[in-house]
């Protein structure tokens, strides 16, 4: 009979920078492995296979075999090699440059690895702008696959989307393939027999065509409950027999053996957009619920199916509109990047090349997508994953300054727009640490990257509304009317899983950013709880716009802030200065002085501190007073008075933060918890832990009132542990 179709299996295998070992080595025994064992008893199926950098550099590591085998199977011809940007970025949520620089890197590093010509590309979470053909045919691509509905999107009806289209932009042509949304569904979650049924009407119908399957690896044993289904229970093996036994007229092949012997169909320019989800997460969340609500109410109205390749969910990059810390990681990444391209273009002695390849390798890494949005599974939400992206950002930012600054013991600030708002931020810098300042948002030092720990204490994540938050509040309906009527609970919980108990009592959520140098002017007498709970604010002071200036000597820099404001009926004027000096350039000096304050009033006030990546739950990591005295872990809520220290150590990070206090204060600390969802249910993560130290005091005759707070940061465990890193990794 001959070929009638070509089906095109594409294998997707990625974990993102920063995962934790345990995660890489459980998707390699459930998920990896197995499913090359399976493979290689069918030397005749032939599939296209792409791997992320972070898990190929982890694989030659950690299982050298696997590398073996790949290579093995690629000289055989099974194996496809598929590249792509190399540490796995959204392509819209890098520059231009990086896009072509990490795909062009991960080909030489595939090909030397491999032996074997890369030719196409997986595109990370499928986001597409059109722009991209270019920038994929600059750095050497000839085809990649799309999702369906991208084609969906551009008009193209699903009759038409059996094979590959060609895409231009400024001259340069690139082919696409359209994946295959019902084969991700069906595969491997439906009978196999199912599958050829699906795959024998299309050939019925559209003879001569390619079918593309192309979906993550980790659903052939890595996700929950796979492992079983897939090989215990044979669901690959009998997949695999069928397409043996089907194979007079169905032919598994690659993407570059379709492309080489098949004509495109036509050509499409795609428009900007993702899988389904993606866009629908990209939305604020009462857009979410809002769509999901019309999505029910018409679905069986007559016409809808017809509808549905029309309807839009929103736009990749408005993730960072729709959560601010987002907008910083993703600046701070810019401010990298352009800082090394500056460097490039410039030039650098020759000595200093392999430090600039550093740098361009750790800002790589800094750019794997998978904390920069939040969707089904954790994203933003995961602490260890923002704080790996820091950790090679800082680590990039240190690289480059030992390129310009020939001095090691410097100091600098300056003025800019750092986060991209039309409002100037501050940057205040030494060999040791780098803080970014909001003057026009409160004056909130918004990020402070200890550079002896690679790690940036206010990497914090504030709580808000997500639309699955609803589904733990009816959960917990459901719980309270069950046991009040004897009625079956468990419908909600069969479909969905949680974590912890009583999640829903821990849905709060925060209206001012949690930063440090957050000042709030508090009604006198107010107890913890009502400060956890976002109340006894009285001032106008916690987001308000500061006057700054900036100072400079040889020893020391210096940011002044000031603004009037009221606190009550009152109008008082407020002026921070923050100092980092040369001769202790691992601390920060916090100077407020209030003024204007009426003299026989009693007033309240405190600066709120937050210290993110400093994990709770935990012995190893506490806080303690200024006898050394350990505190509590730190997710604990304290409420201490009359001290004048407090200190935050991170015994695995090697991280000691402590705020000494020239007038001794009374001080709160509570955590800040989110609840978001994951692989393994809905579950409560440690953002990080406030610390509010605050007075209550009446001003003098002068209507003044002064403090001084200092914040060191001792990273000599942090430094003499990558120390011993790097002479064990040595050896």
């Amino acid at each position: 009979m001959g070929c009638r179709l070509r089906l095109v299996l594409v294998i997707h295998n990625h974990q993102p920078v920063g995962n934790f070992e345990g995660v890489f080595e459980e998707s390699y025994q459930n998920s990896y492995q197995p499913f090359l064992d399976v493979l290689s008893e069918y030397p005749d199926i032939p599939f296209s296979l792409h791997t992320s950098g972070s898990l190929m550099e982890w694989l030659v590591e950690a299982h050298p075999e696997y590398i073996d085998r790949v290579r093995g199977l690629a000289e055989s011809g099974q194996v496809e090699i598929l590249g792509g940007p190399f540490y796995e970025p959204i392509l819209a949520g890098i520059p231009r440059c990086d896009r072509i620089g990490q795909i062009t890197a991960y080909t030489d590093y595939l090909k030397k690895l491999f032996g074997t010509p890369i030719r196409g590309m997986w595109v990370p979470e499928r986001v597409w702008e059109q722009a991209f053909v270019s920038d994929l045919v600059d750095a050497g691509m000839e085809y990649t696959l799309l999702d369906d509905s991208h084609f969906s999107a551009a008009g193209v009806r699903a009759e038409k989307m059996h094979g590959y289209y060609l895409s231009e932009d400024e001259g340069r042509l690139l082919k696409i393939f359209p994946d295959n949304e019902t084969l991700r569904y069906q595969i491997p979650f439906t009978d196999p027999v199912e599958t050829i049924h699906y795959l024998k009407e299309i050939a019925d119908h559209h003879p001569h065509s390619v079918v593309v399957f192309g979906d993550d690896g980790e659903k052939f044993g890595a996700w929950p409950g796979t492992y079983d289904h897939v090989y215990r229970d044979g669901w690959l093996k009998r997949f695999l027999d069928l397409l043996r036994q089907n194979s007079d007229w169905l032919k598994v092949t690659t993407m570059s053996e379709s492309v080489d012997t098949v004509s495109p169909m036509g050509s499409c320019y795609l428009p900007d957009a993702s899988y389904r989800e993606m866009t629908e997460w990209a939305l604020t969340s009462d857009r979410q619920l809002e769509l999901a609500d019309l999505k029910e109410k018409f679905k069986d109205v007559e016409g809808f199916d017809r509808l549905k390749p029309y309807l839009r969910g929103g736009f990749w990059r408005n993730f960072r509109v729709k959560y601010s810390e987002l907008n910083e990681m993703y600046s701070r990444m810019l401010l990298v990047s352009n800082r090394l391209q500056s460097l490039e273009a410039t030039g650098v002695e020759a000595d200093d090349l392999p430090i600039l390849h550093e740098a361009r390798t750790e800002l790589y890494r800094a750019q794997c997508n998978c904390p920069y949005w939040h969707g089904a599974f954790g994203g933003l939400y995961l602490p260890h994953l923002r704080n790996a992206i820091y950790k090679h950002l800082i680590a990039a930012d240190t690289l480059l300054e030992k390129i310009t600054h020939r001095d090691a013991n410097w100091l600098e600030v300056e003025a800019a727009d750092f986060n991209l708002d039309a409002r100037k931020e501050v940057r205040l810098a030494s060999n040791r640490l780098v803080g970014f300042l909001a003057p026009a948002h409160g004056g909130h030092l918004y990020e402070l990257d200890v550079r002896g720990a690679k790690h940036n204490i206010l990497a914090t994540l504030n709580r808000r509304p997500e639309p699955y938050h609803d589904i733990i509040r009816k959960a917990a309906e459901e719980r309270t009317e069950g046991s009040q009527n004897g009625e079956d609970i468990g419908k909600i919980h069969n479909a969905v899983r949680f974590k912890q108990p009583d999640l829903e009592k821990k849905l709060h959520y925060d209206h001012s950013p949690r930063k440090s140098l957050v000042d709030h002017f508090y009604q006198p007498g107010v107890d913890l709880e009502t400060v956890v709970n976002g109340g006894g604010e009285l001032g106008d002071f916690v987001q308000g716009v500061y006057l700054s200036s900036l100072r400079r000597t040889d020893d020391y820099c210096e940011v002044r802030m000031t603004r009037k404001g009221h606190v009550g009926p009152y109008e008082v004027e407020l002026t921070k200065t923050v100092s980092l000096a040369k001769n202790a350039a691992g601390t920060l000096e916090f100077h407020y002085e209030l003024s204007h304050l009426p003299t026989d009033v009693p007033l309240h006030f405190g600066v709120e501190f937050n210290f993110a990546g400093l994990a709770a739950g935990a012995s190893d990591r506490y806080y303690y007073n200024h006898l050394g005295k350990q505190l509590g872990q730190l997710e604990s809520k304290l409420d201490l008075e009359k001290i004048d220290r407090i200190g935050l150590v991170d015994e695995w990070l090697g991280l000691d933060a402590a705020l000494d206090l020239s007038s001794p204060a009374n001080i709160w600390t509570f955590p800040i918890e989110t609840i978001s969802q994951s692989e393994g249910g809905y579950e409560l993560v440690h953002q990080s832990s406030v610390v509010i130290p605050h007075w209550e005091f009446v001003a003098d005759e002068q209507g003044r009132w002064s403090v001084t707070i200092t914040l060191s940061m001792d990273t000599s465990a942090a430094q003499a542990k990558a120390l011993s890193e790097a002479a064990t990794s040595g050896a």
